[in-house]
C-alpha cells in the first residue's frame, strides 16, 4: 500500500499544475483522513503549492487536496473575486486572498440560506443551482498549526463549505438542484443574472 509521503512525492516529482480528479474516481467519495503531520515539512510545502498552482491555473477559487489525489483533509481558497458591482453584491462576493484550511469543519451560524448557481473543478462543464448556508462558523488550522475559529458569510461561506465538503467525499452535485443542471455556455448565455430566479422559472425548479 502506497503512504502518503509516497504518493505526495509522487506527485511533486510530476507536472505542474496537476492533473484535477474528476467525478467518478473514488477518491472523490471517501473522507479523507485528518492531517496530524503525516508529511515531512519539504512535503508538505511542496503539495500546497502545487494546489495553489493547480488552483490558479485551472482556474479556481477553492481546491481539496483529494482533488488531486491526496486523501488528506487540507484545501486551499483564493478568490479575486470577478464580476460586475451588481453579481458581486447579489452573491455577497468580496476578494479572498490566498489561504490553507487543515482539517476544516463548518456548522451554520444562523438560519439564512442563499442559492446559486456552483460549479466545481472535478465536474468540468457543467453547474447547478445549489442551496447553501448564508454563513458559518469554521474551526481547523491554518498551515502554520494555528487554530481557525471564524465566521464567514456570503461567497466566501459557500466556497468553504464546497471545499470541506470535498473532504467528507460530498460533491456539490449531491446538495444541488438537479433541475438547474446546466452546460457553462448556458450560464453564461442564458442564466448569468446574478440570482437564479430567472432559470428557477424557465427549468421548473424552486428556490428556499
Amino acid at each position: 500500500m502506497t503512504s502518503l509521503g509516497d504518493l505526495v512525492d509522487t506527485l511533486l516529482a510530476g507536472p505542474s499544475p496537476a492533473p484535477i480528479v474528476t467525478a467518478g474516481d473514488p477518491v472523490l467519495r471517501q473522507p479523507a483522513r485528518p492531517y496530524d503531520g503525516q508529511l515531512s515539512a519539504a512535503q508538505f510545502g511542496g503539495l500546497l503549492a502545487v494546489m495553489r498552482t493547480t488552483m490558479q491555473e485551472a482556474p479556481g477559487v477553492g481546491l481539496a487536496a483529494p482533488q488531486i489525489g491526496v486523501p488528506l483533509r487540507i484545501a486551499v481558497i483564493e478568490d479575486p473575486a470577478p464580476g460586475s458591482p451588481e453579481t458581486l453584491r447579489a452573491r455577497g462576493r468580496v476578494p479572498q486572498p490566498f489561504r490553507v484550511l487543515v482539517n476544516p469543519r463548518y456548522e451554520a451560524a444562523g438560519p439564512g440560506v442563499a442559492a446559486f448557481f456552483e460549479g466545481c473543478l472535478s465536474v468540468p462543464g457543467w453547474q447547478a443551482v445549489t442551496a447553501r448556508h448564508a454563513r458559518v462558523r469554521l474551526r481547523g488550522q491554518d498551515e502554520t498549526g494555528r487554530e481557525l475559529d471564524e465566521e464567514v458569510e456570503g461567497w466566501p461561506a459557500r466556497i468553504v463549505q464546497h471545499e470541506t465538503d470535498h473532504l467528507d467525499g460530498v460533491l456539490y452535485l449531491d446538495r444541488a438542484e438537479i433541475r438547474s443542471l446546466s452546460a457553462n455556455t448556458h450560464v453564461l448565455e442564458r442564466w448569468s443574472d446574478p440570482a437564479p430566479e430567472a432559470a428557477a422559472k424557465a427549468l421548473g425548479f424552486s428556490l428556499p
